[in-house]
């Protein structure tokens, strides 16, 4: 019988070190990714997360799978992230700052993920909304604390920033001479009320 944990649904809860065991693989694939792409070899993954290639497509049969999942994990850091940044952070804005390097880390770091999203696999389709619906109200949630607390302009949208932020990023693995953290600090600069 499966363990609902309580929440009325039947879909098993996996274990604490099944969780971790995934975690490990999904933070050795998004590292492989980083320094090799979307497109790195599996048993390069395996290497890193210290386990069998088989162990790999036992979780993930297919490289989208492992993607998805990936892009996901990463996600869901960066989610839960903002609320644990403001309740840590002396200021809103520090926290808005702090989640914004988060976010800005998480997108220089998608080497082929792009391509990957536009392929036609139907894996990556849902993917995007996913991250909307993820880390729009997340960012409403900072931008709206740090403008209650009257450090930065009230009219700023959380999806305008973080598109706005998403351009400045774009560039950053094409040009050395280019910095996108520097560009981001300049418009999250920009917000604070003079």
């Amino acid at each position: 019988m499966a363990d609902t944990g309580g929440s009325g649904s039947s879909v098993p809860r996996k274990r604490a070190d099944a969780r971790r065991n995934e975690k490990t693989l999904l933070d050795a694939a998004a590292a492989a990714f980083v320094s090799s792409g979307v497109d790195a070899p599996v048993r390069d993954i395996a290497a890193r997360a210290g386990v069998g290639v088989g162990t790999i497509y036992r979780h993930f049969p297919t490289r989208a799978d492992l993607i998805v999942a990936v892009y996901r994990h990463q996600v869901e850091a960066c989610a839960e992230a903002g609320p644990a940044l403001l309740a840590d952070s002396k200021t809103p804005h520090a926290a808005l700052t702090r989640w914004i390097n988060l976010f800005v880390d998480f997108l220089v770091t998608k080497h082929g993920l792009a391509e990957a999203l536009q392929s036609g696999d139907p894996t990556f389709e849902a993917l995007h909304s996913y991250f909307l619906d993820r880390l729009v109200p997340v960012c409403t949630q900072l931008l709206d604390a740090a403008a209650a607390a009257g450090e930065i302009r009230p009219d700023m949208e959380a999806y305008e920033l973080l598109r706005g932020v998403g351009n400045l990023c774009i560039g950053a693995g094409n040009t050395p001479r280019y910095d996108a953290r520097r560009m981001v600090e300049l418009l999250i600069a920009g917000l604070r009320r003079h």
